[in-house]
């Protein structure tokens, strides 16, 4: 049983396409290689937080059958567009503001936001935020989860904190192959 992370998932919202230049043909497809991507790490009974902006635009029928789609125990970290038809789909396992938990024995502090500080920054704890999209220069011990900058796929602890690693090893380097990989 692994725990994963993601956010700004924007299913259903076709700005994203334009605004994000995601590599998709249409919001058909972003939606669909999303959900395939997914559901080819994350089995029935792994964790998924997911740190906002799970859905804009569809019909709550269709953002209940995305979200029932989609393998594991969803908990969502309410991001500013997720409205009140993605707040009360069926499938969440919770919906909160923002968490702290411990996984692997690292105290995270999860929000759709990034903090400038955050409780027990001084004592290790990490930030995982989504939110930008890939766009804030990365500060010690945050890190975006965000779709953009995880390779379109909901990424493990150890996985987030190696992309850090890949980075500064080169810095001015392409976006890893993780950020590149989509599935059509």
């Amino acid at each position: 049983m692994a725990i994963y992370f993601t956010s700004d998932t924007h299913f259903g919202d076709p700005r994203i396409l334009r605004l994000d230049r995601r590599p998709f043909p249409d919001l058909a497809s972003h939606d669909a290689a999303l959900i395939t991507n997914w559901n080819a790490v994350v089995s029935a009974d792994d964790t998924v937080w997911h740190l906002g902006d799970f859905a804009l635009g569809p019909s709550d029928v269709r953002v209940a059958e995305i979200l029932g789609g989609l393998a594991g125990i969803k908990h969502l970290i309410r991001g500013n567009n997720d409205g009140p038809g993605t707040l009360a789909a069926p499938g969440w396992a919770s919906v909160a503001h923002y968490a702290e938990v411990t996984v692997e024995e690292r105290r995270l502090v999860l929000c759709h936001y990034a903090f400038r500080t955050w409780n027990g920054i001084g004592r290790g704890a990490l930030n995982l935020h989504g939110h930008s999209h890939g766009q804030l220069r990365p500060m010690p011990k945050q890190y975006d989860v965000g779709v953009d900058a995880q390779g379109f796929a909901p990424v493990t602890l150890p996985a987030i904190l190696a992309s850090r690693r890949r980075s500064k090893s080169a810095p001015d380097a392409e976006p890893s192959p993780q950020r590149r990989r989509l599935s059509t």
